[in-house]
């Protein structure tokens, strides 16, 4: 609905002029036109009710007070249901908010109303994304680009679906359109990056995150990529340069600590792996691998007992840890419970882990 500026002072003072007394005397005509002022002043009304609504909205919007711009964009809504601004940013602070479903419902109403709404479905796609619907979020990908092809956003996010679709290929065309197109040119080489680093290609992927660090110094994730990725080509040094320098941006980046201390151990380095799992754990006590990894360095140094027990809060963690039924499982073995050391390896190997299959058919086979 197009808003209307409408001037009050006409209509205003020639409903003053009339007395309720006096509407008998006024001729078909007349009552006509006195009723469409009438109707004008309350569309009006209504109109600035909604507008009021709506700005009070994209202020909390921009606040980040995403539940109580959703309240105010449904007055809006309410007051003037053709407001089609109303319905879109109603679903993009759904999104922000994570409440998906209710973003997949108000943008399918603000597409039945205006089909062509390259934007919305753009963000429908994001919310469909949320709900895991990777296919309806496929499609509104698709036409959000076919209405609007120049817009790197919708061919970033795209891009990010498709990874998470494990189709590498596709999502390398959609990083690199979104490239060309100088989207947010540092998030694209990262992710570029980490599609070929998944494909084996890792000379590649180094090549894209050091132009997305050229392009973004400041982006501690992508450091910590850089240094996960030259770990996996056995360049310890390289490695350990990155994870500091991610460390010195960000003094809370528990990833950074973890691998580096991952670093640490394939050096043999053991007490400063430890230190830097306990540094991990120190800035986010719930993550599990941290655990796993300082029960694997207290492993390798012979400390069993101080072993299990990291093993057993990973597993308390994540009950699903494959890796940490695995690691309990070898130092049961080496504390002689051998009947607990089995009931790791047969749980890992239920969880679908190689190694614990390996492990339960080697020594508890009989």
């Amino acid at each position: 609905m197009k808003h209307k500026l409408l001037l009050l002072t006409f209509s205003v003072c020639f409903i003053g002029t009339v007395s309720f007394s006096q509407e008998e005397d006024l001729t078909p005509e007349e009552q006509a036109y006195r009723d469409s002022i009438a109707a004008l002043n309350e569309e009006n009304a209504t109109i600035a009710k909604s507008q009021e609504a709506y700005n009070k909205g994209i202020e909390l919007f921009n606040s980040k007070d995403f539940s109580a711009a959703i309240k105010q964009f449904k007055v809006s809504i309410e007051a003037d249901p053709n407001f089609t601004a109303a319905y879109y940013n109603k679903g993009v602070a759904e999104n922000e908010a994570n409440y998906y479903a209710a973003a997949v419902k108000t943008l399918t109403s603000l597409i039945e109303k205006d089909p062509d709404y390259s934007k919305a479905y753009f963000q429908r796609a994001r919310a469909y994304q949320g709900t895991g619907d990777y296919l309806s979020a496929e499609k509104d990908y698709k036409k959000s680009i076919s209405l609007e092809p120049k817009n790197p956003k919708a061919h970033y996010n795209y891009g990010t679906l498709q990874f998470l679709q494990q189709d590498y290929d596709g999502a390398i065309e959609s990083f690199s359109k979104t490239i060309e197109l100088k989207g947010n040119l540092a998030y694209a080489y990262n992710d570029r990056g980490s599609c070929h680093r998944m494909k084996g290609d890792y000379k590649k992927a180094i090549a894209d995150y050091e132009e997305a660090q050229r392009k973004n110094p400041e982006l501690a994730f992508v450091l910590n990529n850089i240094g996960t990725t030259k770990l996996k080509m056995k360049n310890y040094d390289g490695a350990m340069a990155a994870f500091n320098r991610a460390i010195s941006i960000d003094k809370n980046f528990h990833l950074a600590y973890n691998n580096r201390g991952a670093t640490q151990m394939e050096q043999d380095r053991l007490d400063e792996a430890i230190k830097d799992f306990n540094k991990c754990i120190s800035v986010k006590d719930d993550y599990s691998p941290a655990y796993a990894n300082l029960a694997a360095a207290k492993f390798k140094k012979e400390d069993y007992k101080g072993a299990v027990k990291d093993a057993n809060k990973a597993i308390e963690l994540d009950p699903e840890y494959t890796t940490a039924y695995v690691n309990r499982g070898m130092i049961r073995e080496m504390l002689r419970d051998m009947n607990g050391a089995c009931e790791d390896f047969e749980k890992a190997k239920e969880l679908g882990s190689e190694k614990g299959k390996e492990y339960f058919s080697q020594n508890c086979g009989f």
